[in-house]
């Protein structure tokens, strides 16, 4: 693997290809580890910290990819999984919506229509 591993250059890959380049990742964060015990050079050192970085990488492109999928799937469900769903608040999350709040009861209606409220002309 040379070098540092780039975002954007992941985003183009197949999910086949990023699961490949997670376990060389992986096999080679293993060799680095029998290096340092092995007493290896401090560059092998230094590399293991950019190798860690390079699988949060992938793995973070793979979630990502993973959602996207997710979305799509659920774009015109009736409902959302949980991790899908704005996360707000807890307080907004449990509000009445627009429509629960604007509705009347039904005592309230028969007051409405059968007590109107009174309209007055001013005498100038």
């Amino acid at each position: 693997m040379p070098g540092k591993v780039k975002a954007y250059e992941l985003q183009s890959k197949s999910k086949n290809d990023l699961t490949k380049q997670l376990n060389e990742l992986k096999g080679e964060l293993l060799s680095l580890r029998v290096q340092k015990i092995a007493g290896g050079a401090a560059s092998k050192l230094t590399k293991i910290s950019v190798v860690r970085k390079s699988i949060a990488r992938v793995l973070t492109v793979m979630n990502q990819k993973a959602r996207q999928n997710l979305r799509e799937y659920y774009k015109n469900k009736k409902y959302l999984p949980l991790d899908l769903r704005p996360k707000k608040t807890r307080a907004i999350r449990r509000r009445l919506t627009k429509h629960e709040a604007s509705l009347k009861t039904v005592k309230q209606r028969k007051k409405d229509i059968h007590f109107p409220i009174r309209k007055y002309a001013v005498k100038a």
